[in-house]
């Protein structure tokens, strides 16, 4: 079964009386349980794609099915209550909130679900423990290093237990050794916990942990 099906995708931008195109009749698919790095050049339209398949955006024509779900026929609260349960997002800049812990963080997501405070702190704490940081659930961003400060979004990604994440420059801000550790986690999160993942990156070194890369160029996929 595909995960993640993007048929005949076209994306324009407006900009006064101008229109840009990023994506041209673009068509990926990726199967379940797959792990997929899509390369590409600065402003090729990758950001957009994940945009498009997360439901942050919508193809100006073409048909973005995610899990069997046709993700353009849904808006609203609808749209946002099944990005929370289908969708994991894994930025470059890991938008924690300061005054929050790591745990307060990860338990966020959860605020979109119905089900008692002592369940989200249950949760968040597994997800915590799940990426190595069960001993760091009362710390601040600001007491953490920027590895770990992307473990805690990663963990904040899985909380909902997503079928599919998606991760846009996951390494793109760490140095390499936190670099190689967010690496080994998604990889871990692919093998043992069948999750889909499709991954922007400029790094080749981080591509080869994928199991297909994919590159992007002007909008068109090769």
């Amino acid at each position: 079964m595909a995960a993640i099906e993007v048929r005949d995708v076209y994306k324009e931008y407006q900009r006064d009386s101008q229109r840009i195109p990023v994506l041209s009749g673009l068509t990926l698919e990726v199967a379940e349980g797959d792990y997929v790095a899509l390369m590409g050049p600065s402003g090729s339209g990758k950001t957009t794609l994940l945009n498009l398949v997360g439901g942050i955006d919508q193809p100006s024509r073409g048909r973005v099915v995610v899990h069997g779900t046709d993700i353009a026929g849904l808006g609203g609260r609808a749209l946002a209550q099944w990005r929370s349960r289908h969708i994991g997002f894994i930025f470059q800049l890991y938008n924690l909130i300061p005054v929050l812990t790591a745990l307060q963080n990860v338990e966020l997501p959860l605020l979109l679900h119905r089900m008692s405070g002592a369940e989200r702190k249950k949760r968040a704490r597994t997800a915590l423990e799940l990426v190595g940081l069960g001993d760091r659930l009362g710390h601040y961003p600001r007491q953490l290093s920027g590895g770990q400060e992307q473990r805690v979004a990663i963990a904040r990604a899985l909380v909902s237990d997503p079928a599919v994440l998606l991760a846009d420059e996951p390494t793109g801000d760490l140095d390499r050794k936190s670099a190689e550790e967010v690496l080994v986690l998604l990889e871990r999160l692919n093998r043992e916990y069948k999750k889909t993942i499709l991954m922007v990156t400029h790094d080749p070194h981080a591509a080869e942990r994928a199991s297909r890369m994919v590159h992007l160029d002007k909008g068109v996929l090769s």
